[in-house]
């Protein structure tokens, strides 16, 4: 058994993934827009990651944009056959960098062609609806129209599964009346659990739920408490926030992302991390106490 396969798997559509996988958000360039700065470092560590035994990769085209697509072509294809590859549609980035919603009927079609363009592939595995009535969460209203163009998508053959992102609990019951939702991607980490219910609940119905920024993402995880525990368990505090989320509960995916072939050793080294429940109960108070 490689170290990897001690995360276990988990159903994502109708694929069993190793529940620890990687995401390519950090190969585009700095703020995520344009080339990376050592091309050959990225395709150097998604070589890596596949080698080391992950099997799912999360990625989008807006990346770069279409960067990180690219890399994963150049550095994967033709792919393993039981890769599962994530992408996502939703957003535009702006010439100054910003986010941008893209909603349409006609952007949401233009963003899964150009991913399927961009990857080298005739469908995608999996494409997530990155709702974006607030760049900064998840904020309601409705996302009928816009899922039911992915949904379209999907019926055409050019789109396997649909999942949601940056979502609130009533649009995944929104969306779940829409189309099977195979999995949900929030932000949720060891300091950041306002989806505590959402992941329960998923759980039960057999839902995956991919946590993106599991470390916390732009503006890492800080915590003594979490340092405390990572010096008693000679690990690093990022391996034991990621430990805490591979226990936290089954249906969890982790997909932390790094430029760096050691980074990403690091990061998969996790699964040999086992945190006692004493240790689990100390870390669940990490949200509400004091750096």
């Amino acid at each position: 058994m490689s170290s990897i396969d001690r995360s276990g798997t988990f159903t994502l559509g109708d694929r069993h993934v190793k529940r620890l996988g990687y995401g390519a958000m950090q190969l585009a360039g700095p703020g995520v827009f344009g080339p990376p700065k050592d091309h050959d470092a990225a395709v150097a560590v998604l070589r890596e990651a596949i080698a080391s035994g992950v099997n799912h990769i999360d990625t989008s085209d807006f990346y770069g944009p279409h960067v990180t697509n690219r890399l994963i072509r150049e550095a994967l294809a033709p792919y393993p056959d039981d890769l599962v590859i994530v992408t996502k549609i939703g957003a535009l980035r702006g010439e100054d960098k910003s986010w941008r919603p893209a909603f349409s009927a006609k952007e949401l079609t233009q963003a899964v062609h150009d991913n399927l363009r961009n990857l080298g592939l005739d469908v995608l595995d999996v494409v997530n609806l990155r709702v974006m009535f607030d760049v900064h969460g998840p904020a309601e209203g409705s996302i009928e129209a816009p899922l039911a163009t992915l949904a379209e998508l999907q019926r055409q053959g050019l789109v396997r599964h649909v999942g949601l992102s940056n979502v609130t609990s009533t649009q995944v019951a929104e969306g779940r009346r829409i189309c099977e939702i195979v999995c949900v991607q929030n932000q949720y980490n060891l300091a950041h659990r306002g989806d505590d219910a959402l992941i329960d609940e998923l759980a039960r119905q057999g839902i995956a739920y991919v946590p993106f920024f599991p470390l916390g993402g732009f503006s890492p995880l800080q915590s003594s408490l979490l340092s405390d525990v990572a010096r008693r368990l000679d690990a690093t505090p990022m391996q034991v926030a990621l430990a805490w989320l591979l226990r936290r509960a089954p249906n969890i995916l982790l997909i932390p992302g790094t430029s760096s072939v050691a980074h990403l050793r690091e990061n998969l080294a996790v699964t040999a991390l086992d945190l006692p429940d004493d240790v689990m109960t100390e870390l669940d108070g990490v949200a509400t106490r004091p750096a």
